[in-house]
């Protein structure tokens, strides 16, 4: 079988000749590979880096390419890169409308992925948020131009899973754009209930429209759905049940319809959640990551997700990537695989991946022992 067949296979709950094995390489490890710093990486076509890590270790894996849906007619946008020093860039974006204008900063680093905010586009709340939401959600999905990502797919092939972005949770669509941070923003959504009430519908509104016109246009038999602050190491579970279980389910119903699947990411902390995500349908959720990242920890924590998801949702993740994968051994890594995969046997809704990315000083020893446990 190929790597993207045992990736659909998983995530659809059917037998396979082994379980997919799928460390998250996203950005340091395939430039390390390439032999880049992030400056360069960051020219690279991201679907095409990742295809040279998959290959290079022959495993499965998913990635991400996200869909170009032009923003409002009357919207004009405005970009500004200039050196801050020889270590640090900054990015000033402008969006002006009708309306007004609201304004973002953005800093990152030549060696570095990560990126910072150095200021919000929502400073003041009754001037810039409907500035914002007229940014985002006034716009037709049906007038996505999907010409480059579904070139990516074509390229890809069945070297590893390639998903379509549909974005973000919804806490996660509006607490990094709120100046003031995550704290801002839960004081938000707790003083504003009945605003940001009518904001949800209309978001989760556009997310179903998008997920359903990226089904009709695109061939992409996966979808896929990040995760910012939207997790229980930072958010209750009642809240998270409140604001973001609600979109979740409305786009993996949608999606359902068109004979589609769709992958969450949700970092951190899980356990209290792991029975909602089978329940609204999810057809695969990573990285379930250890202690002290997450609260998913050894065989019986392992079995007692497994039970949580009752074979309706795929679990993919757990090997450490700290701990085990950077500081551990090559035996480390194996007694971690061994029991990721003892709680799941029998059980084809498995797929042994890695809590999150791996790190660009992950020994490649660890990979490959990671890899052969895997697959033997």
């Amino acid at each position: 079988m190929t790597p993207e067949e045992r990736m659909l296979m998983a995530y659809r709950g059917r037998p396979c000749d082994r379980p997919p094995v799928a460390p998250e390489f996203w950005y340091y490890y395939p430039a390390r590979l390439l032999g880049v710093d992030m400056a360069e990486f960051r020219t690279i076509p991201f679907h095409r880096a990742l295809k040279v890590a998959f290959e290079h270790f022959g495993c499965e894996g998913w990635g991400i390419v996200t869909p170009h849906l032009p923003p409002p007619a009357d919207v004009t946008i405005e970009h500004e890169t200039r050196p801050l020093d020889e270590h640090r860039l900054e990015t000033l974006t402008r969006y002006r409308m009708p309306d007004g204008c609201c304004q973002e900063r953005i800093l990152f680093e030549r060696q570095d992925a990560a990126v910072w905010a150095a200021e919000h586009p929502i400073k003041d709340w009754e001037r810039d948020l409907p500035l914002y939401l007229h940014f985002h959600l006034d716009r037709d999905p049906e007038e996505a131009d999907v010409k480059e990502a579904v070139a990516a797919w074509e390229e890809v092939g069945e070297s590893y899973l390639l998903e379509a972005n549909l974005g973000s949770t919804f806490f996660d669509f509006i607490a990094p754009a709120r100046a003031g941070g995550i704290e801002q923003a839960i004081a938000d959504f707790m003083e504003r209930e009945r605003e940001l009430e009518a904001v949800r519908e209309r978001y989760g509104d556009f997310m179903v429209r998008k997920a359903r016109a990226f089904c009709r246009h695109t061939p992409f038999e996966s979808f896929f759905i990040g995760c910012t602050w939207s997790c229980l190491s930072l958010l209750s579970p009642d809240f998270w049940r409140r604001w973001d279980r609600p979109i979740l389910a409305a786009v993996a119903d949608e999606l359902h319809r068109h004979g589609r699947l769709l992958h969450h990411h949700f970092h951190g902390r899980c356990r209290e959640v792991v029975a909602d995500f089978a329940e609204i349908g999810l057809d695969c959720v990573c990285p379930f990551e250890r202690p002290p990242g997450g609260d998913i920890a050894g065989l019986p924590g392992l079995r007692e997700v497994a039970d949580r998801l009752a074979g309706r949702t795929t679990f993919n993740g757990n090997v450490h990537t700290v701990e085990t994968l950077i500081r551990g051994t090559p035996d480390d890594v194996r007694r971690e695989v061994r029991e990721i995969r003892a709680a799941f046997e029998g059980n084809p809704r498995l797929i042994i991946g890695t809590g999150d990315q791996v790190g660009a000083e992950t020994p490649e020893e660890n990979l490959w022992a990671m890899i052969e446990a895997a697959t033997q």
